[in-house]
């Protein structure tokens, strides 16, 4: 998936349609913001919105995560669709974890450091690795604590 085609190609579907961009984000329930991260590629499109943008766009799920019209305008089936939603939400959620799980790693990495420094001492070449062990263990921790907040508070915003 190409994020910025795909954000192009909601751009110049919502223009076709004469839409502003607060027209189509009050249209699908998000907020503009939301809509121009997507269209300029930054983001893409959470999973529960996905659903209400391809609907309101006239375009089909496949179409909208290609970055392009389907050159046969068949008839989707709702099942096919209906997964290809299971598959974005679990991938989007698979992400979410590996954030988490990424700083949870850092915090305890800054623990396992902590504990570490307080191995280390006797002389002033010691003593100093017991400072830089000491110092990097909290900037570890705080890295690992900002990476868990930011992402359970983004979870949290999402739903």
């Amino acid at each position: 998936m190409n994020q910025a085609a795909i954000g192009q190609y909601i751009a110049g579907k919502r223009t076709a349609q004469g839409m502003t961009q607060e027209q189509l984000a009050q249209k699908i329930g998000v907020s503009q913001k939301s809509l121009m991260r997507w269209e300029t590629g930054k983001r893409l499109p959470d999973a529960d919105a996905v659903e209400a943008l391809c609907a309101a766009l006239g375009i089909t799920l496949p179409e909208l995560l290609n970055g392009k019209d389907s050159p046969q305008k068949e008839e989707m089936q709702l099942t096919h669709d209906a997964q290809m939603l299971d598959l974005l939400r679990r991938m989007q959620r698979t992400v979410y974890e590996q954030h988490i799980l990424y700083g949870v790693l850092l915090i305890l990495l800054g623990i396992a450091s902590n504990a570490l420094s307080a191995l280390v001492g006797g002389s002033h070449v010691k003593e100093f690795f017991s400072g830089v062990l000491m110092g990097m263990s909290v900037a570890e921790m705080l890295a690992g604590v900002v990476i868990v907040a930011i992402h359970v508070i983004h979870g949290k915003c999402e739903e």
